[in-house]
């Protein structure tokens, strides 16, 4: 990608004067003027006729030009160059052999920038052509770093386009079997933050879920992400049993400790069911609770499922615990990243509280609507957008054995 315009990378301009003057005795005597200034290129022409097409090809900082010349009114020639697109900022120094204020006014109008009774001091003269042609000058390079910056974050677009679709890549398929089915949404942000999250059996009777979440946004997390993602569901992570959400928890601190990984960090929920004795173990470092819901007594009743635990990568040496519940078929599970549920509401701009989110989440969707995408829907006109300021991440688990 390549990087913004800073300000030893723009463009070196140097002071460059156009006179525009039928008296080649003028001429002669501003370019003895400025003869001894070696960072100024001068140019003199005589013939206004052909004013406008030299000056477009020589691109000066700055134009002097006569406002009494024969076959053309100097004051039509000022208009004409501010018409033109590639003239119409230049700085335009008219020179006139009387001071009058109607004149000046009339200049000043058309758009000139300056006004001076020629001949004028050579020092004068001097001061005033670096004075218009440096801020001419600075205007070229606000533009060019503008155009860089454009160019910039055109190309990151692409980049976290093209991160955005390997992280999406990696993400595993639903499961459309018993006992358990699994489907998920993931709507990227517009900077890409750090969510991954994965399922899988690993062994005949023990399914293991997980979604995690690293702090900041841009490739840097996405790619720390996918890197978690995959030594779990590789099981790569050295002495962790994948069966203990506690050990599983504690060998990715130790794995992932933030001073080694541009200090960024990530929360974490992950857990293990199994199929036969329907006990659902489970952990958390800094992540919000997953959500249980389970029917009881004809209502559905929803648990947050949580442990007291640190994020993970921040302290080394940290043990993380766990915790269980039974989770006996039918049972639904959303694991979910904070992005579906920290949002602003256009209507007052409070944020949407977590605890609407879970009353929202516990209640059926309506029949053949899922669940996940209706709370898509509604976040959208809840914010009043479609772009979420952090990742959308979600997973339902439909445990149905």
């Amino acid at each position: 990608m390549p990087p913004a315009a800073t300000e030893s990378s723009l463009t070196e301009h140097r002071i460059s004067v156009l006179l525009v003057d039928d008296q080649p005795m003028v001429g002669e005597a501003v370019r003895r003027m400025l003869a001894g200034e070696g960072d100024i290129d001068f140019h003199f022409i005589s013939d206004p006729a052909k004013a406008l097409q030299t000056a477009t090809e020589l691109e000066p900082t700055v134009i002097l030009q006569d406002l009494v010349m024969p076959e053309i009114d100097g004051l039509t020639l000022v208009k004409f160059m501010r018409k033109s697109p590639k003239l119409k900022d230049i700085p335009l120094i008219v020179l006139s052999s009387k001071e009058e204020a109607s004149t000046k006014a009339e200049a000043f109008a058309l758009g000139a920038n300056d006004y001076l009774v020629k001949l004028p001091d050579k020092i004068e003269l001097i001061a005033r052509i670096r004075y218009h042609s440096k801020a001419y000058i600075n205007l070229l390079q606000r533009d060019e770093a503008y155009q860089a910056l454009l160019a910039s974050q055109k190309e990151l677009k692409k980049e976290l386009t093209r991160a955005a679709a390997y992280v999406v890549s990696q993400l595993p398929a639903p499961l459309e079997e018993p006992p358990v089915f699994a489907q998920w949404r993931f709507v990227p942000s517009t900077s890409l933050g750090g969510d991954s999250f994965g399922y899988h059996w690993l062994d005949d009777d023990h399914f293991a879920m997980f979604l995690l979440d690293v702090c900041d946004h841009g490739v840097g997390s996405a790619l720390l992400s996918v890197s978690a993602m995959n030594v779990l569901t590789s099981q790569t992570l050295p002495d962790a049993n994948f069966r203990n959400p506690g050990e599983v928890l504690t060998a990715l601190n130790n794995t992932f400790q933030m001073e080694r990984h541009n200090n960024l960090y990530f929360t974490i929920w992950y857990g293990v069911w199994n199929r036969k004795t329907h006990q659902l173990s489970y952990a958390s470092g800094g992540h919000p609770p997953a959500l249980l819901i389970q029917n009881q007594d004809g209502r559905r009743v929803v648990t947050e499922l949580r442990t007291k635990n640190l994020f993970v990568g921040g302290m080394p040496d940290t043990s993380f615990s766990s915790d269980q519940i039974e989770l006996a078929p039918p049972a639904t599970l959303f694991l979910y990243s904070d992005g579906v549920y920290e949002l602003k509401k256009v209507s007052d701009g409070a944020m949407w509280e977590f605890h609407e989110f879970e009353d929202f989440m516990v209640q059926p969707a309506p029949e053949g609507e899922n669940s996940m995408d209706r709370l898509i829907q509604y976040t959208k006109k809840l914010q009043g957008c479609d772009a979420y300021e952090d990742d959308f991440s979600i997973v339902q688990l439909d445990f149905q054995e």
